[in-house]
């Protein structure tokens, strides 16, 4: 078989936008920036009152304050388009590679105005302001805007977390100048956009508990419940943004971080849903994160022709949070969290490792099981423990359970090592393959077959396969034993045109790749990889092919550049710390401050 090879007449640009198009979006941020002060001068001062009006229009219909509902409603549509931006950027991105420009993207666009009407949607809360008896609000203003007013914590949360995953997309090309145009999700400025945007979730929840609070389950119409389960289940969605990366085909961490992720979330969100929302509230927010996940991936995959976005259903963990309820007290909310956090692992891990046999993008092996069930149980028991104080302090009881400082310490440290253990990846594993590629009657296409050096390098891997992405689309096969260290992949792959086609490998902390075919990329530069009949190599760390438009930079940028990230997340903590704190009523002079924690 003649050897194929791809040379591309025209490559999109690696390495940052034109500066052209920085300077007229530059132009047209500060004139947005600047119309949106001077509204919010002119409504402070009296000097226009549509957005009163607008507010009370809101309050009328919803019947709840204008100052939350009219914002719940800017920040609920624009949650909506940034989701449907971002799942459709990342599934154009892996069928299709880089765009010619940031702007060349339809779908970056339902990400910025997304991000844009999230700030949006604190900065009209905050313009309205909250009533002047309610304690826990916040007093702002200045003297060119007159007397402070009060507003509502959820408000400032809102614009905090819109202006941050606002200022990821010139922060992105910055780093895309520094470090290359990666072409992972979990890079820090795509990691800013993506925060924000789920972080803003629990600040629109915390906006509409500061409006309803006074409004106790029993009274609460059918439709005050509805919203508050769209709002809990849109805290669902968000958190599971996160595992974006093992819904697709192209995964560039280790499988153990999938189960993790899972099960922190499920802890995170679903707890505060049942304590919050009452009983059947975990489920509720599910059919709210299914109806809204199934309806995402209709329209990326059928509709739009893109790959399919996988993701988890979470009704194994809801069941479980809702049995929980049945014997502990909700009242109790941290010892609720971390018995729920047990159950959500004990039933949840094997419901959704069974889920992944149906329907994922990799299936969950049982080389995965140790460190699934060991790390599986840490996150279900952290994220429950979280969910108990989110809801301890979204819950309109008066009843807290006391919390000493060791809980807090104790449920951090679990997160941190959940996320920390997974993250190194190396190329320590000593592995060669001989891969022997025999034509198809399509065109381009051929079959693959792999023997190993060792027989048994494979062996107890997370993931062996064939990937193919970026060629309009992708495939992956998996390679199926055959004998000792021979395997064969279980369907063709492509070879030919602008697919990156190569076999992954990812065993313990070794990611491994072996490149059967890349195109050409000169705006890199980097050199084609042919398709030749066979070859005998090494295997090379996994990042060196998947993250080939990066460049080399010093150590010293690098660590500034983490450290400067490090310090938004930081500040993500901190304000959602603080906002979930002051959040919580002041109980009545004498009343006791707590409930007791369990010996």
């Amino acid at each position: 078989m003649q050897a194929l090879s791809h040379a591309a007449a025209s490559v999109p640009p690696a390495g940052g936008a034109a500066v052209g198009e920085l300077v007229v979006a530059s132009i047209v941020g500060a004139v947005m920036a600047a119309g949106l002060a001077l509204f919010g001068f002119a409504h402070r001062k009296g000097s226009t009152q549509l957005l009163t009006k607008a507010g009370n229009l809101s309050e009328r219909v919803s019947g709840i304050p204008g100052w939350a509902s009219l914002p719940a409603l800017i920040a609920g549509i624009s949650l909506l388009v940034a989701v449907l931006g971002f799942y459709a950027d990342v599934a154009t991105h892996i069928d299709n590679g880089r765009d010619p420009g940031p702007f060349a993207n339809p779908f970056h666009y339902l990400i910025i105005f997304g991000l844009l009407g999230i700030a949006l949607a604190g900065y009209v809360s905050i313009l309205l302001g909250s009533g002047d008896e309610d304690p826990r609000a916040v007093t702002v203003g200045a003297s060119l805007l007159g007397e402070g007013w009060k507003v509502p914590i959820g408000g400032i949360l809102l614009l905090v977390c819109g202006t941050i995953a606002v200022l990821g997309f010139p922060l992105d090309d910055v780093w895309h100048r520094l470090f290359g145009q990666d072409v992972t999700l979990w890079s820090p400025t795509h990691m800013q956009m993506v925060g924000g945007a789920s972080l803003s979730t629990l600040a629109l929840w915390i906006l509409m508990t500061e409006a309803t609070r006074d409004v106790s389950g029993a009274r609460r119409s059918r439709s005050l419940n509805l919203l508050l389960s769209f709002v809990a289940g849109s805290f669902l969605i968000g958190l599971s943004a996160f595992q974006a990366e093992f819904d697709y085909s192209v995964p560039q961490f280790r499988l153990l971080y999938h189960p993790i992720l899972l099960l922190l979330t499920a802890g995170a969100a679903l707890v505060p849903a049942r304590i919050c929302l009452g009983r059947g509230g975990a489920l509720r927010s599910v059919v709210v994160f299914v109806g809204i996940r199934g309806l995402l991936t209709l329209v990326i995959g059928p509709v739009m022709g893109h790959s399919l976005p996988h993701f988890p259903l979470y009704i194994a963990e809801a069941l479980a949070v809702e049995a929980v309820a049945l014997r502990v007290s909700t009242d109790r909310q941290l010892t609720f969290g971390a018995i729920a956090g047990v159950a959500i692992a004990v039933f949840g891990l094997p419901a959704e490792w069974a889920w992944s046999h149906v329907w994922t993008t990799i299936a969950w092996p049982s080389a995965l099981l140790p460190g699934a069930v060991l790390f599986g149980l840490l996150a279900g028991v952290a994220g429950g423990v979280l969910g108990g104080y989110i809801g301890r302090a979204l819950t309109d009881s008066r009843e807290r359970q006391e919390s000493p400082a060791w809980i807090a310490i104790a449920m951090a440290a679990g997160v941190l090592l959940c996320l920390a253990f997974p993250f190194p990846t190396d190329a320590s594993l000593d592995a060669t393959a001989t891969v022997a590629l025999t034509p198809t009657e399509r065109a381009g296409w051929v079959n693959v077959d792999v023997t190993t050096e060792p027989a048994d390098a494979a062996s107890d891997a997370s993931w062996f396969n064939v990937t193919a992405w970026q060629g309009g689309g992708s495939v992956l096969r998996e390679l199926v034993a055959e004998g000792p260290g021979t395997y064969r992949a279980n369907g063709p792959v492509p070879v030919t045109g602008d697919w990156k086609t190569l076999i992954r490998f990812q065993k313990g902390k070794s990611a491994l790749a072996f490149p059967i075919y890349l195109p050409a990329d000169p705006a890199i530069p980097a050199k084609g990889v042919a398709a030749t009949p066979k070859r005998t190599a090494a295997f090379v760390a996994d990042k060196k092919i998947i993250l080939r438009e990066a460049k080399p930079v010093s150590s010293t940028l690098t660590v500034g550049a983490s450290i400067a990230l490090g310090a938004i997340f930081l500040t993500w903590v901190f304000i959602m710390a603080w906002g979930l704190g002051r959040l919580q009523p002041p109980l009545p002079r004498g009343a006791p401050r707590t409930m007791p924690t369990p010996a």
